[in-house]
């Protein structure tokens, strides 16, 4: 029988609370994260912006650092997985209903109706929408990823510490780490989690909702949403019950394909020299740009800043707080492997299939609209991928695969996040019980379902932005405390500056001749 922790207990009856009040009044949980959200992206905007910028600058000076050569595991260890089978499973973990929501929404948004600085409809704002959208998916989201994942690995399997976010904080914390204040931290973690993956599962259900309706004229509203949360809902519930991890490999792998195929049909009968044209050039102005963008709070133009609030503060909290979910999974996949390859294929693998895959749908949005046999701005968010993709060719076929995709992913992701969430709460447990499991699973759905029914998609932003604050100060924290980790042992290790390693190997070449 697995141990349950408080964590479980205080976390569940904390979220109990917030659904009831959902329940009660919807009107009500609108307004209070509403008025929350608003003062955080307004007070403390600078304050994600230059913390999402100096993990980044962390994860590469670890790079460069001497202390890139140490492992995550035993010194003597070596990498689990192939090259390969590595960087397919990153991959895995980037895309996710997140890439196809907001795969040709996000740059139609930032070309027709609201662009971060350019009128809309210009070639100005053609190339700005690319450009953000990139920085949005790009190196700096999975920077926070890295960031955690790299703490959980490196003292779990180095240090043979529980994977527990508090574990992580011990050469800071000592014997805190597991009392009162390692208790509050991993409380943190798991309602941070599951917001952020409920929001996610809010945003597949709202899609699916809109594939159908504009495919099938099915009415777009919370009960058909309600309902397809349900039904998804039984569905990764009996996967996690089961324990059938095979099943869910084979279903990540086909949703992987699928993804890949729908990908390459877009490409084949969409805008493809257009498409290669404007990932060339806005890959270019991204890097030119980056750190331009990365600092850009607009302190002086509120429409501005209004537009930076709603994209980007928003982006940055949505990865922090899916950080301790997607920082365990590929923190598992990522043993013996060193700090310096692993920090290279977590900010590079999953950019360059984003980039590719914004690149893909985004052009063809941005196409689509630009002719003008349809006005894509008339449509919901969650409609727009279908609107996109009913101008082209094969339109029926590709809009059946992307629901089918949308919902593998919801179960996949649903059926990974109970897990994470049961090992976050049964003291690190690799076995969670299969009632914990069940338990999160229901608290999953119920959330989505409570958020969608308050306010729709802006209260999924709003609660995304609120959860994630908390756990920032927690991401502060991890670094310090691995820093002074790899200090320690750096030196334990002997490993000195470049400079010196050449007079080594040197005299170790000579004493051996």
């Amino acid at each position: 029988m697995k141990k349950i922790s408080k964590v479980f207990w205080i976390s569940a009856a904390f979220l109990f609370v917030a659904v009831i009040f959902g329940v009660i009044s919807p009107n009500s949980l609108e307004r209070v994260t509403a008025n929350i959200e608003s003062f955080i992206t307004t007070s403390f905007g600078w304050y994600y912006l230059i913390l999402v910028t100096i993990i980044v600058i962390f994860c590469l000076f670890l790079i460069f650092s001497p202390v890139g050569a140490i492992r995550l595991g035993k010194q003597d260890e070596r990498p689990e997985y192939s090259n390969l089978s590595w960087f397919a499973m990153l991959f895995s973990a980037g895309m996710g209903i997140g890439l196809v929501f907001w795969g040709a929404a996000e740059p139609l948004n930032h070309y027709a109706v609201q662009p971060p600085l350019a009128d809309p409809g210009t070639d100005a704002a053609v190339k700005e929408s690319m450009r953000y959208t990139f920085f949005h998916w790009g190196i700096h989201a999975w920077a926070i990823y890295a960031l955690v994942a790299l703490c959980l690995a490196y003292f779990n399997f180095r240090k043979d510490q529980p994977g527990l976010v508090s574990a992580t904080l011990s050469p800071i914390l000592g014997k805190y780490s597991k009392g009162r204040f390692g208790t509050i931290i991993d409380i943190i973690a798991v309602v941070a989690t599951v917001i952020g993956v409920a929001t996610t599962l809010g945003f597949g259900a709202a899609q699916i909702n809109g594939g159908l309706a504009y495919l099938f004229n099915t009415p777009n509203n919370f009960t058909v949403q309600v309902i397809i949360i349900v039904i998804v809902t039984i569905l990764f519930i009996m996967s996690a019950w089961s324990g059938l991890s095979k099943g869910i490999k084979y279903l990540s792998n086909t949703n992987m394909i699928l993804a890949a195929l729908l990908m390459i049909v877009v490409f084949i009968v969409g805008p493809s020299l257009f498409t290669l044209n404007l990932f060339t050039d806005t890959l270019g102005t991204y890097f030119q740009n980056i750190i331009q963008m990365s600092f850009r709070i607009a302190p002086l133009k509120s429409e501005h800043r209004d537009w930076i609030n709603d994209w980007t503060i928003f982006y940055w909290a949505w990865w922090i707080s899916w950080s301790p979910f997607v920082g365990i999974f590929i923190a598992r996949i990522s043993r013996g492997r060193t700090i310096r390859e692993f920090i290279i294929g977590v900010l590079l693998a999953p950019t360059i299939v984003s980039f590719i895959w914004f690149a893909v749908f985004g052009s063809t949005a941005i196409n689509v609209q630009h002719i003008g046999n349809i006005d894509l701005t008339q449509f919901a968010t969650e409609e727009i991928l279908f609107a996109v993709l009913s101008e082209l060719p094969l339109s029926w076929i590709t809009s059946i695969l992307s629901i089918i995709l949308i919902g593998i992913f919801f179960i996949t992701s649903a059926d990974s996040a109970t897990f994470v969430l049961g090992m976050q709460t049964t003291y690190g447990s690799l076995n969670p019980d299969n009632k914990v499991k069940l338990t999160w699973g229901v608290m999953l759905a119920a959330i989505a379902a409570i958020l969608l029914y308050s306010g729709g998609l802006q209260a999924l932003q709003n609660a995304l932005i609120i959860a994630a604050f908390p756990f920032s100060f927690i991401m502060i924290l991890m670094m310090l405390s691995l820093y002074k980790a790899l200090a320690r042992d750096k030196k334990e290790l002997g490993l000195g500056h470049r400079p010196r390693e050449p007079k080594t190997k040197h005299h170790h070449k000579k004493t051996e001749i």
